[in-house]
């Protein structure tokens, strides 16, 4: 479906790939490469990069850094149910809109491809100040599935209506 020209805003995109994983490291990091690949495809620039443990504070201290030069933020892994995954817990109360349907579209899409598991995905998403954060499980084919059906093509809609 094409979008209304008038829900559309011409605005820059500049993009930040958090990646949460106590075991991965930039050069290990397939999920966080898969992300920046997508965003490149889509001519979405990628600002800011970075491999942070399962951690409250490292978490919210990364995102807060990435909102100062991005305005989509797609964080990565931590989503599970784990008792160390706490990138929801992290980013959850930073959020001032959720964006429900990403979620929600996220595990309808999910189903489709690994059945009934995808109900322990929490993937969300949300506004702040304008900007849009995705918190997405770490696997590379839910990052795929993410960013490449959900994320690419929405960005510009979504911050579009969150600078109104």
């Amino acid at each position: 479906m094409i979008m209304k020209p008038e829900h559309l805003s011409e605005l820059e995109i500049n993009c930040a790939v958090i990646t949460v994983s106590t075991t991965r490291t930039k050069e290990t990091d397939t999920s966080g490469k898969t992300i920046q690949e997508i965003l490149a495809g889509a001519d979405l620039a990628v600002r800011h990069y970075a491999v942070i443990p399962d951690d409250i504070g490292a978490i919210r201290f990364e995102v807060l850094l990435a909102l100062k030069t991005c305005n989509c933020i797609i964080v990565n892994g931590g989503t599970g149910l784990t008792h160390d995954d706490c990138t929801i817990e992290a980013v959850a109360p930073l959020l001032e809109k959720k964006i429900d349907g990403f979620g929600e579209l996220f595990r309808l899409k999910s189903f489709e491809e690994i059945g009934t598991s995808t109900m322990l995905s929490r993937a969300i998403a949300g506004t702040v100040k304008g900007k849009a954060i995705f918190c997405i499980p770490g696997s590379t084919p839910a990052v795929t599935l993410a960013t490449k059906n959900l994320i690419v093509p929405e960005i510009q809609h979504i911050l579009s209506h969150a600078n109104k």
